[in-house]
């Protein structure tokens, strides 16, 4: 049950986090300029109904529909929710919040099936013709099944919701919120609580009192903030009671909630202090009639305060103060008498939680890793998609395939990570770049992609515990049996004339140069293609590790690749890269993926140490023609 909350709080929150920035706009103009605001305005307030109504809902639909079927998801998501939004009377309806939870990802998932079944079947030329109609086609069907079907749910299911907070407001029971509130953050319920239900419900007030008490309900920071200050002054572990101010920082200022979770973990019974902390101040603001004008996103003591009407300045304020002097009174002597275990331990148990939700488990080191058999795509993202996570993944599929037969390993660009990814692996520079385009998935991130700790982390727990799988030594070749000769390596991707042995040591720049006009000369590229190769460079190294460097271009320079080819420059005396000297420079130019299979056998090189020094080293072009034939 844990696992399956966690999994689906991950999710809802993986469509509406990308979308905060345009829930903060919306509030901010509400909180401004309705009648109750700080500017009253009621030609600027007009706005903030059709961002409530049109703008939030599309983002999130699209949001989810590209988390399930990327980009063609995200069209179908944002054209079926709209169905959902006329459904219930565009502004004079309920806002489709949930709507757009249930509707993008239900879009996305039905593309999805539809490019699967269609894989392989495409006519030759009606490519693009299939794809937009089928797209406008089951977007429309979705639209009209949103019309008459989800849109009707989803207003009455709010309806419900709004008559039992209404319930509990004229009873004085909203305070027992908080029971189920406090634990569902943990369970990282809270955005898809307090976007999907709390918000529509506090516009719909807005809309009637100026002001709602349900945007206060989740995003007060009182109640973590008494629970962090406990750990500051009384916890036993001195690590943790130093890393505590740090949080409250965070935490008061930043309104990252989510940064006094690991607190809790260490010791669950502590969740009874924001419990009672919420509930004593949802109890001090019913009292008192208060409300914010939008919500407070993301729920720091800032945003909290700037939603606040100029009439309830010191009554939200004192909220906080009372949730957080609660809640500290009562987490501080289960603090002082716990011998609770240390943050580094809570904080992983924090990131085993998230990993759940896919199934995951993180070891002791920083990278998540897999448990069982639940994780079935693993994807190498680099910038352009065409060399170092190709490597990466051609080396990690060869080192798992007897393990996990099942288990897809591929490679994209970091900005076009498939939409059914599992887990991406990625250079830690990029990290920001994967995130934003695909937020569901778990994210590794390595220094190098041919050996890194954390590639071993997850290699453990993808194959269920086991040690790292040995390099598998190659073949021992004949002394009497001289190298065949070859002509060109995949079927010309490689030509004898593309290596260049012996070269004398040069700085990475010249040496990257020297590839692109390589690359140039036999017509792969076209001349300007090194400089796209230098700003590859600059972005994130191309050094492989183990003496191996693959300098490629930008994914935004790939029109000037005529056709994929590979280079190989050979450097004796090595090539600085950083803290590490490359000697065998592999200069690369795709267009499809004629060649992924030349850098497979790159990798399979790499596993044969004897002969991977050797080809650093050796005049004998028939020799490395082999090697990588």
């Amino acid at each position: 049950m844990k696992n399956t909350l966690s999994r689906f709080g991950k999710f809802l929150s993986g469509m509406v986090m990308p979308n905060i920035g345009a829930f903060i706009a919306w509030g901010f103009i509400t909180a401004l300029f309705i009648e109750a605001g700080w500017f009253p305005n009621a030609q600027l307030a007009s706005i903030q109904p059709y961002m409530l109504t049109y703008l939030l809902p599309v983002l999130i639909a699209a949001q989810g529909g590209k988390m399930v079927g990327g980009d063609r998801g995200r069209v179908m998501g944002a054209i079926a929710v709209m169905g959902c939004i006329a459904g219930v009377g565009g502004t004079e309806g309920q806002p489709m919040l949930m709507g757009a939870m249930v509707m993008g990802p239900l879009a996305g998932w039905l593309i999805k099936k539809f490019d699967e079944a269609m894989d392989g079947r495409m006519p030759v030329g009606f490519e693009m013709l299939i794809n937009n109609f089928s797209v406008g086609i089951f977007g429309m069907i979705l639209a009209i099944f949103g019309y008459y079907a989800i849109g009707p749910v989803m207003q009455a299911i709010l309806a419900v919701l709004s008559a039992g907070v209404a319930f509990l407001i004229s009873h004085s029971l909203l305070p027992l919120v908080s029971v189920f509130l406090e634990p569902a953050k943990v369970l990282f319920l809270n955005n898809a609580i307090n976007h999907g239900v709390f918000t529509p419900i506090g516009a719909e007030q807005v809309q009637q009192m100026g002001r709602s008490i349900m945007y206060m309900l989740e995003t007060n920071p009182g109640p973590g903030l008494g629970v962090l200050l406990a750990y500051m002054f009384f916890s036993k572990d001195d690590t943790t009671r130093q890393s505590a101010p740090g949080a409250v920082i965070i935490h008061l200022f930043g309104g990252i909630h989510e940064i006094y979770f690991p607190y809790i973990l260490m010791n669950p019974v502590v969740i009874i202090a924001p419990i009672v902390g919420n509930a004593a101040a949802i109890l001090f603001f019913s009292l008192f009639g208060a409300g914010l004008n939008g919500p407070a996103a993301p729920g720091s003591i800032i945003a909290f305060m700037m939603m606040t009407p100029r009439d309830s300045m010191l009554i939200s304020l004192l909220g906080i103060v009372i949730a957080a002097g609660i809640s500290f009174v009562i987490a501080a002597p289960i603090v002082k008498m716990s011998g609770a275990k240390n943050l580094d331990e809570a904080t992983s148990q924090m990131k085993a939680m998230k990993a759940e939700a896919k199934g995951m488990a993180v070891p002791a080191g920083e990278a998540p890793a897999v448990s069982g058999s639940a994780v079935k795509k693993v994807v190498f993202s680099c910038d352009a998609g065409m060399g170092s996570s190709a490597m990466g993944a051609t080396k990690f599929r060869n080192r798992i395939k007897a393990a996990r037969p099942d288990l897809t390993v591929t490679n994209s660009s970091v900005d076009n990570i498939p939409a059914d990814a599992d887990v991406v692996v990625c250079q830690r520079i990029l990290a920001d770049r994967a995130r934003a385009c695909a937020p569901q998935v778990t994210l590794v991130t390595i220094d190098n992609f041919l050996a890194d700790p954390n590639l071993d982390h997850l290699y453990q727990s993808l194959a269920g515990g086991s040690t790292p799988a040995p390099a598998a030594p190659a073949a021992p070749q004949k002394k009497d049996t001289p190298v065949q000769p070859a002509a060109s390596a995949m079927n010309g991707v490689l030509l004898r004339k593309g290596i260049k042995v012996g070269l004398p040591s040069v700085s990475k720049e010249e040496a990257i140069r020297a590839a692109g006009a390589l690359l140039s000369e036999l017509g792969y590229v076209a001349p300007d293609y090194a400089d796209a190769m230098i700003e590859r460079e600059k972005l994130v190294t191309t050094y492989m590790g183990l003496g191996v460097a693959i300098p490629h271009g930008t994914s935004q320079k790939k029109e000037t690749v005529k056709k994929s080819g590979v280079v190989l420059l050979q450097y004796p005396d090595g090539v600085d890269f950083g803290d590490e000297k490359a000697y065998l420079i592999f200069g690369i130019a795709g267009v499809g993926d004629e060649h992924l299979e030349l850098l497979g056998n790159v990798c399979n090189v790499l596993e044969d140490e004897e002969a991977l020094e050797k080809m650093k080293t050796s005049s004998d072009i028939d020799f490395l023609m082999s090697k990588l034939s």
